[in-house]
């Protein structure tokens, strides 16, 4: 595979990039769907879209990007933990947006993505799928 010939961190961003690509389709397609054909708020929407995309991210980053040394009940919860900080960012950060601010919803849910990418990429990285001598 020609991605074998980078340096680790330049793989493992690639690859992030590619499961962040398809967990959005998977997140803004519940969001969009709940928004414009279940007249939803934007708000709970995106909150169930991101539990749907976390469902894709989960299986994706752990075999792609981090190639996970950690069993799922290991890896499983710390998943967990910092997709629950993701959750809240994008409830807070859309509540702001829309909710306070009466932000149009998908621009605002592009800056929230942004954010909840670096928080995710990071605490995955260090945390949930970290080597276990780290």
């Amino acid at each position: 595979m020609p991605l074998r010939r980078y340096p680790r961190q330049f793989r493992q961003l690639v690859s992030y990039a590619f499961a962040g690509g398809l967990t959005a389709l998977a997140h803004y397609g519940v969001l969009i769907g709940l928004v414009e054909g279940g007249k939803l708020d934007p708000v709970p929407a995106t909150l169930a879209g991101f539990v749907v995309g976390a469902l894709v991210s989960y299986g994706l980053n752990r075999r792609m990007t981090f190639d996970a040394t950690r069993s799922h009940a290991q890896a499983g919860w710390r998943f967990a933990l910092i997709a629950a900080g993701g959750f809240v960012i994008t409830g807070l950060l859309m509540h702001l947006f829309v909710g306070r601010l009466g932000l149009p919803y998908l621009p605002m849910q592009l800056v929230t993505t942004g954010v909840v990418m670096v928080f995710s990429f990071l605490g995955h990285k260090f945390f949930s799928f970290a080597d276990r001598a780290a």
